[in-house]
């Protein structure tokens, strides 16, 4: 389910932008109204033989947030409410995090056996993953996942991830999937999405580039697929922007950590969604 590339230096990149894509009014309010809303307040005709009790007002959503931390190992696990009030992601996710964490228990305690019976210091482990909002609109929800394992090494690795709710169809989908195929995605965003990194390369390399070398990732522009897509929106009416997070080692060295690009949805990016899904995206000229 998670996607990663390279080390701990892009630590934040996801969640920076999603806050990012959610810059302009777009963060979700903690908890929306459930969609038939409260129960009818209209006092009857006639009043019934009997008082008949309220039913009990159905509590929000809490953002959910696990940690556990000992000798051998620190983890978190946190999610926030709006996707807690989904009860097909809260399962997911739910199952994601026992997953990681028995494998984190199981793992630690091997090695801490074996760096007791080698003779050399046990360091302990770390997992981190962190869900938030990128943005909800009528059509979708849209969550960005930033995670962190370190295993004993020099330095940890980071990873990133994304959830799409598609709400009127009650199902999750990958963010790609809306688009009609990869390949009309990226002639849809190929060359903005390359200046824009080269851009973001100059800026970090103090505007110098070395000549771009086929087989160089860090001075090539890498494919679509080594990125990990999110859906953003301006007015949490219609997606009108695209995220992507690249992790580093794809697109420059360790130390330039993770790239974060986002991109408008143009005429041409909304031509290449597929179609049940052009009206949840809206074309900024």
């Amino acid at each position: 389910m998670r996607a990663g590339a390279g080390a701990g230096a892009g630590g934040g990149a996801a969640l920076l932008l999603a806050t990012a894509l959610a810059a302009c009014g777009e963060a979700p309010p903690s908890r929306q109204p459930s969609p038939d809303g409260l129960r009818p307040g209209r006092a009857a005709a006639a009043a019934p033989a009997r008082p008949v009790p309220l039913e009990p007002p159905v509590p929000a959503a809490a953002a959910s947030a696990v940690t556990e931390k000992n000798d051998r190992y620190d983890f978190s696990y946190r999610y926030p409410a709006a996707a807690a009030a989904v009860p097909q992601i809260a399962r997911a996710l739910d199952a994601e995090r026992d997953d990681l964490l028995t494998k984190l228990r199981t793992d630690t305690a091997e090695a801490k056996r074996d760096a007791a019976k080698d003779g050399f210091d046990y360091r302990p482990y770390s997992t981190e993953v962190e869900w938030k909002v990128v943005t909800e609109t009528p059509r979708f929800l849209s969550l960005s996942s930033e995670g962190y394992d370190y295993t004993g090494g020099a330095h940890g690795m980071p990873g990133y991830d994304a959830l799409l709710w598609d709400k009127r169809a009650g199902r999750r989908l990958e963010a790609t999937a809306t688009f009609a195929s990869p390949a009309a995605l990226s002639k849809a965003v190929r060359g903005p999405f390359c200046k824009a990194l080269d851009a973001e390369r100059r800026r970090r390399r103090g505007g110098e580039t070395a000549a771009v070398v086929a087989d160089d990732p860090f001075n090539s522009c890498p494919p679509l697929s080594d990125a990990t897509l999110l859906l953003g929106s301006s007015d949490r009416r219609a997606i009108d922007r695209l995220g992507f997070v690249i992790g580093p080692y794809v697109a420059g060295p360790y130390a330039e950590g993770a790239y974060e690009l986002t991109l408008p949805v143009t005429p041409a990016v909304r031509a290449a969604v597929r179609t049940e899904y052009r009206d949840a995206f809206a074309a900024r000229r």
